[in-house]
């Protein structure tokens, strides 16, 4: 669905009336590009004192063939990461495609200076679709009170940035927990990429995990994956964007969708399985495709339906068809693949929850219940999984869809203006977040709630 008001802001005639009238001017995103770098533009590279991922990040850099600007400070500390960076001169005309820092070695309020001294004087050399990503500790994994309260600053200064810096830009937070320095490759390589248009304010734990290498053109080469409502708005972007990362789709949807499915599974070459994931036998079939395939190494929940009404007018069918499909259903699939060996070593589960989960909705209480149990499940989930299987989520806010375009107009507008990028999400947005978690470089990337929302204000 196309938005007739950023269309006209971007016009030179609508420029000048949203600028005299303060109007919000929301650029067009850029998305990605596989004939572009991964950063198409420099990158500014800055380090609190004593940090310890500096060399860790300039390794990931390198990898994209970035081109980094950094303090003779902060060179020194790369080490042998390969990266060869330009040497920061001072100068208000330079542009930025990225800033990135190491907040790690932040100890202490005091020391939270560090994050005005680097980003003040550079603040408005960001350049459109800009990206800022700040690295630090997990706060939960640090036994030091100080240290962890100084880290827990870090979420809480991205957020604000995000809002701040403007210019469409995307600004996020990488924890990294013990052990955890050699995995960041698959979040960083994201969060400063097109891929993470609409994500922004936004946190990324990463863990300890065996690393493996990973061809980045092809991150999910080889691999099976099953993605549930394939046959139209989010779930065919999903299909669409895992199939160009390399997997083979099984593209499930409902029987009365078949004529999607088989269209949608033709432009990627993937295969079908008509199927109502709320049936008896949904799981059987589900591993039986799977098996058929050699196991499946991702499954994307994303079926999912509404049924508004409020509390006081929402009938039992109402609450009972919502509940089932968006939650009970994954839980019983995901309970059967588990117990009988459906998902492959080091295989991913990724959810679709909903911002509605996690800041609620008027007339949405079966809806923003089972989204949010989406989240529990995957919080409850995470720690028990064995054999390098993880599963996350990704909450998207206000997407165009054919669901949204059926909303009011006047409320249509509010979803999409009401956000740090003052528009509406892509289906794509939604699969390149799930894509991330899907990838062969994020197995250590578990439990993971992340929203693709362009920073909403609701529920901020």
């Amino acid at each position: 669905m196309s938005d007739r008001y950023q269309s006209f802001a971007n016009s030179a005639l609508g420029q000048l009336v949203a600028k005299n009238l303060g109007l919000p001017m929301p650029l067009n995103l850029e998305r990605f590009d596989a004939s572009k770098p991964v950063v198409d533009g420099k990158v500014l590279l800055g380090a609190a004192a004593n940090g310890t991922l500096c060399s860790s990040i300039a390794k990931v850099l390198a990898s994209c063939n970035a081109n980094v600007v950094a303090s003779d400070t902060v060179i020194a500390s790369i080490g042998d990461s390969g990266l060869q960076a330009q040497a920061y001169v001072a100068d208000e005309s330079a542009s930025y495609k990225a800033f990135v820092f190491d907040a790690s070695g932040i100890t202490s309020s005091e020391q939270l200076v560090a994050l005005h001294q680097f980003f003040s004087p550079i603040a408005r050399q960001l350049s459109n679709c800009g990206r800022v990503v700040i690295l630090g500790l997990a706060p939960e994994s640090l036994k030091d009170t100080k240290h962890a309260t100084a880290q827990r600053a870090l979420e809480g200064f991205i957020k604000a940035v995000g809002k701040e810096f403007k210019k469409a830009c995307a600004a996020n937070v990488i924890y990294v927990k013990d052990g955890g320095a050699d995995n960041i490759a698959a979040a960083l390589r994201f969060f400063v990429s097109p891929r993470c248009a609409y994500v922004s304010g936004q946190v990324v734990r990463v863990g300890k995990a065996t690393a493996v290498d990973v061809d980045w053109s092809k991150p999910l080469a080889g691999k099976t994956a099953l993605v549930t409502g394939a046959s139209r708005g989010i779930g065919e972007a999903i299909a669409h964007v895992l199939a160009r990362d390399g997997a083979h789709v099984i593209c499930l949807d409902i029987p009365p969708q078949e004529a999607d499915l088989n269209r949608v599974a033709g432009q990627i070459g993937g295969s079908i399985l008509c199927e109502d994931i709320t049936d008896a036998d949904a799981p059987q079939r589900i591993l039986e495709a799977g098996l058929a395939k050699g196991g499946l190494d991702i499954i994307v929940h994303n079926a999912g339906v509404t049924r508004d009404k409020t509390l006081a007018k929402m009938t039992d069918a109402m609450w009972n068809l919502v509940m089932n499909i968006n939650l009970s259903s994954e839980e019983r699939i995901n309970d059967y693949l588990l117990a009988n060996k459906g998902i492959n070593k080091n295989g991913r589960i990724v959810c679709v929850s909903s911002i509605s989960g996690i800041a609620g909705n008027l007339g949405q209480t079966n809806y923003a219940a089972s989204k949010a149990g989406v989240i529990g499940m995957v919080q409850a989930i995470a720690p028990t999984l064995k054999t390098g299987i993880t599963i996350n989520a990704v909450a998207p806010g206000f997407i165009e869809t054919q669901m949204t375009a059926a909303i009011p107009l006047t409320i249509r507008e509010a979803g999409r203006r009401m956000n740090s990028m003052s528009q509406g999400g892509q289906p794509q947005d939604v699969a390149e977040a799930i894509a991330l978690f899907a990838s062969n470089g994020a197995g250590a990337l578990n439990g993971n709630i992340v929203r693709v929302c362009g920073q909403s204000l609701i529920g901020a």
